[in-house]
């Protein structure tokens, strides 16, 4: 049976080896520098899948990945009827060949086509999962690993504008950033058809907006443990952001994203967490900052407001010397919405009377110490506001750092002790050591005065003497 991979208005055909597996030199994709396809003649491969008109056929083209967890491969590649996981002997489909006991479905995503779009070549478009003021967001899976990512694609062209930075801005920022366990991961970025399109990490829980609108409907509200959590993990998310030397501006509900840890990935042993930030490997809820849009430096600032709801007075006034600060003002009333405030106000009145450090309405009670930490957060001075590394280690939050802080101290107390009592014992061992000296094993006495003793009597005479508690005999 002979099997056909196709070139540019060529083919190569070859013949099967025996036992299913194939073989073939693949020449390397080349795409000249002016993104145009090769010419009619030319014969070479590129990672590409054929532009299909049926949807079983493309998704049929995306590798599994055997690394991900069962309970991965079953949401988001059995579900949809359209792949085979672990353990199942059906055929996908006449191209794919029969799956082996215990093994991933066997994929070909090494086929051609004339599609110049690095999105379609790469990525599989599941559904779409938001629209902002960047672009449209689609949930997709990568052809070649078979994970999920979130793909953004901005909504305007940045070609002909003033300032092509706009379209890059979050780019810039994911780039600087890096990786941390409270940040949306960055992992790659190219312009198609003059518009900027993101590959992010994927967060399967969706936006804390949408977590706070389906509360809403049940009438329930996050209470004041998962609050704190909330507020705990995203002060650590800021706190890089910050020491970064750059500031988010538009902290709120719809920018926080939720990743709920698969129920098969290995968990985490206590002993192996080191440091302040390992402890979030062990929870099964992550929340992490995203749209770095509006992501700015603290130093040399060109600010750009973003939701007026969340937005701080002095930015409003053009003030921008406690910048970081204006994140935690939008932080504390991000929680407030998630503790179940009503919608902010805009403008008006009740914007105003919230910028002068009081919280909106809330439905349920909080503890004093918590709404006393809101409120700080939102205060009138940003000079008088936590910062996110103080958040990140209030007692408020974390209190079992508080037990820890006491235990510390009362160790370093009993060592102080401890210490004193050592100096002590040698200073005294030192005073006692002279009289009990090499030669003189029988002499006793107060260590004043007997020293001084029997040196006047063994300069003056021959004769030989003992002393005995303080007094002496010829």
């Amino acid at each position: 049976m002979k099997k056909t991979l196709m070139f540019d208005q060529t083919t190569c055909d070859f013949q099967s080896p025996p036992l299913g597996a194939e073989r073939g030199r693949l020449s390397q994709s080349v795409i000249s520098s002016t993104g145009k396809l090769p010419s009619k003649g030319s014969k070479h491969l590129r990672l590409t899948p054929l532009p299909f008109t049926d949807e079983m056929t493309s998704s049929a083209l995306v590798n599994i990945n055997p690394f991900t967890p069962e309970s991965y491969r079953k949401q988001f590649l059995q579900s949809s009827g359209k792949r085979k996981t672990r353990g199942d002997l059906e055929e996908a489909s006449p191209e794919e060949g029969k799956v082996e006991q215990g093994l991933p479905a066997k994929r070909c995503v090494l086929r051609e086509t004339n599609m110049a779009s690095r999105y379609e070549k790469e990525f599989l478009e599941v559904e779409k999962i938001g629209v902002g003021e960047f672009g449209t967001v689609y949930k997709c899976i990568k052809r070649l690993d078979g994970c999920v990512y979130a793909i953004k694609r901005s909504t305007k062209s940045f070609i002909g504008l003033s300032n092509e930075n706009l379209a890059l801005h979050e780019v810039y920022a994911h780039a600087v950033l890096g990786h941390h366990p409270h940040v949306v991961r960055y992992y790659s970025a190219w312009a198609e058809d003059d518009h900027m399109i993101i590959q992010n990490e994927y967060c399967n829980g969706g936006s804390l907006q949408a977590a706070i609108s389906e509360n809403t409907k049940s009438g329930n509200h996050f209470q004041e443990p998962k609050l704190k959590d909330i507020l705990l993990q995203i002060s650590l998310g800021l706190k890089y952001i910050h020491s970064s030397g750059m500031v988010h501006l538009d902290i709120k509900p719809s920018n926080i994203f939720i990743c709920h840890k698969m129920q098969s990935d290995s968990p985490v042993v206590p002993e192996e967490i080191e440091n302040e930030a390992d402890w979030f490997l062990s929870a099964n809820v992550m929340y992490k900052i995203g749209d770095l849009g509006h992501v700015t430096s603290i130093s040399k600032p060109k600010v750009e407001e973003g939701d007026s709801r969340f937005l701080a007075n002095e930015i409003l006034q053009e003030d921008y010397q406690h910048l970081p600060k204006a994140d935690i003002f939008a932080l504390g009333l991000t929680i407030a919405v998630a503790a179940g405030a009503e919608s902010l106000p805009t403008n008006g009145a009740a914007w105003h009377h919230i910028r002068q450090g009081n919280l909106p309405d809330i439905p349920q009670e909080l503890s004093e110490e918590f709404c006393g930490l809101l409120k700080n957060m939102i205060h009138p001075d940003p000079g008088e506001r936590p910062s996110a590394a103080a958040l990140a280690r209030s007692r408020v939050l974390r209190p079992s750092l508080g037990k820890a802080e006491e235990l510390r101290q009362q160790l370093n107390l009993e060592k102080f002790k401890t210490a004193t009592l050592e100096r002590e014992l040698r200073e005294a061992q030192q005073a006692q050591s002279p009289q009990e000296g090499p030669g003189d094993p029988g002499v006793s006495g107060t260590p004043t005065g007997s020293r001084s003793t029997k040196r006047l009597v063994g300069r003056k005479s021959t004769k030989s003497s003992s002393f005995t508690c303080g007094t002496s005999s010829p």
